[in-house]
């Protein structure tokens, strides 16, 4: 039977691993297919084909494209997206700027509280990838600040830290509109974190077109309910680990796996709409 985690990001955003890297994780965790999902780019995505090759792992192209709702973030993920398109690179090109932008707005809450943080702290932990709060986290620790990028989260630039800062250039409506623009099918990421039934159902309403049932935060319960969700609205069915590498090393690629046919049902879709 064919497994795939469609939920993973490399050193072109917030995870350590190279693209090479996590295909050969992938081949290790006996992955038929692997999606990299970075944050607002999909620059790694020709190198993992490329070395994916040799391995016999298959790449789904996509992207996990940041939202903000009411003061809250929202993350839609976006598969078998046209990563070549030059619109969607200009538009990412945007999106990476605002992400420079947000960090300084972070550094500068930090350092209204006394912790002393610089925007050229975090970005020497980028090295150049599309930045965000977990390059912030590590150059944290990094900085003996705090302990752990947890602890980073929980006392400062969590969703309800003191130090959060949105700036995202995208509502939901927009992303999917997006994703769909490019080709691609508009997942919701991670639903949990929401916490909110009816934002759910109105993104559905916008054409969202799955939910990411299968998520390692997920409870049991919650698994069945965004089963029901899918069924009740004839939505995909996806899933992933989330996977950042030695950024959260307790979360390792292939610890969320669906079966195959989950990926051959989006493709369907996908093959529809074109």
């Amino acid at each position: 039977m064919k497994f795939a985690d469609l939920h993973l990001h490399t050193n072109y955003s917030d995870g350590t691993y190279t693209p090479e890297e996590l295909v050969e994780k992938a081949v290790g965790a006996k992955l038929s297919c692997i999606s990299i999902t970075d944050h607002d780019t999909v620059g790694a995505i020709p190198e993992a084909m490329a070395a994916a090759n040799a391995s016999g792992i298959e790449i789904l192209p996509g992207i996990e494209i940041s939202c903000e709702y009411e003061l809250r973030e929202v993350h839609i993920l976006g598969y078998l997206i046209d990563y070549k398109s030059s619109e969607l690179l200009k538009r990412l090109e945007t999106l990476k700027e605002n992400r420079i932008s947000r960090i300084y707005k972070i550094t500068e809450k930090l350092n209204a509280l006394g912790i002393g943080l610089k925007a050229e702290d975090v970005f020497s932990v980028a090295n150049g990838a599309t930045v965000g709060r977990l390059h912030v986290a590590r150059a944290m620790v990094l900085k003996g600040l705090v302990k752990t990028v947890s602890e980073a989260f929980n006392r400062y630039i969590g969703d309800s830290g003191p130090a959060f800062s949105l700036g995202f250039r995208f509502t939901p409506e927009e992303a999917i509109k997006f994703i769909h623009d490019n080709a691609g099918v508009a997942v919701l990421a991670h639903p949990y974190i929401i916490k909110d039934e009816e934002l759910i159902f109105k993104l559905i309403g916008l054409g969202l077109m799955g939910l990411e049932v299968y998520y390692p935060e997920h409870s049991q319960g919650e698994i069945n309910f965004y089963l029901g969700l899918a069924k009740e609205y004839n939505l995909l069915v996806t899933g992933g680990s989330d996977c950042h590498g030695s950024a959260k090393p307790q979360v390792r690629i292939g610890s969320i796996k669906i079966p195959y046919d989950l990926v051959e049902k989006m493709k369907e879709v996908r093959g529809r709409l074109s």
